[in-house]
């Protein structure tokens, strides 16, 4: 590929990237994983970028899972994982609506899952909305549906519950809460599958709701650089010696660029080589900020030049 971004990570040049960094995010299905597969040579890699002294982290716009369900599965894998190296939507929420929303102590609706609850708890946000919401047969003036009055911020993440009674109660909520914060995990329309499948993201529930509400919500997850923030308040990470490591453009590898860190694409999960060519050659700034420095076949191309 012309230009010097998107560069084929190989031979001594694997050596001399990861020299040149301390710390190395990892986004997780697609890149470390596949569904209920790691990817081959992924544990290795991950052990052994930590035994030669990096930091490593799992930066994830998944919200299903809290922090502790991350780590079971990743020593289920193989993987040398602790709960501080992860840092999921569900955890950054909790901590964007503790730090910056100052709701420590307060109460949020929650259009989210189990996991999101849990970790709202974790850090003293109440919550009121995750699980199915009925409203009975006589109650059908929706404008008037009961609210809770200590709610202060309507919170969106993944939810299989999602229904029209749950985006009529956030719009309610956001349109007679004085003062009501509006935020989301993250803006994913689409989660890919095995095989060509998908199904609907976050994004398609946050949007659903920022339609009827007429307002956009303050996103948590990746590109958003909060996620980075979480994490080098955290751990004091340098992002001039910081890789990241994706296997979609729109949110890995633009995270990188809006963090101004190095930014590997691999190419085991969404995006492709075409698909950065394309933003590269579109002539359009924003565009530039989903081409990744370098590319690699899968992260498994790292393993030679850490085993030395």
């Amino acid at each position: 590929m012309s230009g010097s971004k998107c560069t084929r990570l190989t031979g001594a040049l694997v050596k001399s990237v990861l020299d040149s960094v301390d710390s190395v995010l990892f986004d997780c299905d697609g890149v470390i994983w596949r569904g209920d597969q790691a990817i081959p040579g992924a544990s290795q890699v991950i052990n052994l970028l930590k035994e030669s002294g990096k930091k490593v982290f799992f930066v994830t716009n998944n919200s299903t899972k809290t922090r502790k369900m991350y780590v079971e599965k990743m020593t289920l894998m193989g993987f040398n994982a602790t709960e501080e190296e992860v840092f999921g939507t569900a955890y950054c929420s909790a901590m964007y609506l503790k730090n910056e929303c100052k709701l420590e102590g307060k109460k949020v609706y929650l259009i989210g899952s189990n996991a999101m609850r849990d970790e709202l708890q974790a850090v003293g946000i109440q919550q009121t909305g995750v699980g199915e919401d009925h409203i009975s047969g006589k109650q059908k003036d929706w404008a008037n549906v009961d609210l809770n009055p200590e709610v202060k911020a309507v919170v969106v993440g993944f939810d299989e519950h999602f229904s029209y009674t749950k985006l009529n109660r956030a719009l309610q909520y956001l349109i007679q809460q004085p003062g009501c914060l509006f935020v989301g995990t993250n803006r994913d329309t689409r989660l890919p599958l095995e095989g060509g499948k998908a199904v609907p993201g976050t994004g398609c529930l946050l949007q659903a709701v920022e339609t009827a509400a007429q307002r956009q919500a303050q996103t948590v997850g990746k590109p958003n650089r909060y996620m980075f923030d979480c994490v080098a308040s955290q751990f004091g990470v340098d992002p001039g010696r910081c890789l990241m490591v994706g296997d979609r453009l729109d949110t890995d590898i633009m995270l990188g660029s809006n963090c101004g860190l190095k930014t590997l694409l691999t190419l085991t999960g969404v995006s492709t080589v075409e698909d950065a060519e394309a933003h590269q050659k579109s002539g359009c700034a924003e565009r530039q900020g989903m081409v990744p420095d370098y590319y690699v076949e899968s992260i498994a191309d790292l393993l030679p030049a850490l085993q030395g």
